[in-house]
């Protein structure tokens, strides 16, 4: 992958605790914006998934948060995955407010789930690949 992947979202009032900073399960909100606007950005969106039978399952996930976010901040989500050998792979992410400062880091692990079988499938590098129209925004 060429470009870091990047979306911006910005944060708003309802997403605020009483402490007027964004309330911590919010923070796994973005990552998952940013995870499936990565897929579809790739051409592996929900809905392509469906039709290949195919569904995405998050099965570890990991916040370190860093400094706060509040009302109004606009913040840029990445996605990195990286693939390895075995049913699951990963997805990172940092988020950076708008001023650069890194707010969070976002390690997930993931897998293609068989919607039949209701099993991890294998190889979920190269099914991605196969099913993307743009293999190369995953690094495939």
């Amino acid at each position: 992958m060429s470009d870091l992947f990047s979306v911006r979202v910005q944060v708003r009032s309802y997403e605020l605790d009483l402490n007027g900073h964004v309330n911590h399960a919010v923070y796994h909100a973005y990552g998952e914006h940013g995870r499936s606007e990565l897929l579809a950005a790739a051409g592996c969106s929900m809905g392509r998934m469906l039709e290949h039978g195919v569904g995405i399952v998050l099965l570890e996930t990991h916040v370190r948060f860093l400094r706060e976010l509040r009302f109004a901040d606009e913040v840029d989500v990445d996605a990195r995955p990286s693939f390895g050998e075995g049913r699951t792979f990963r997805i990172d992410h940092t988020l950076t407010r708008g001023d650069g400062v890194v707010a969070a880091e976002i390690g997930c692990t993931m897998g293609l789930l068989d919607s039949a079988a209701r099993r991890l499938l294998p190889d979920p590098a190269g099914r991605l690949r196969a099913m993307a129209t743009d293999p190369a925004v995953l690094g495939l």
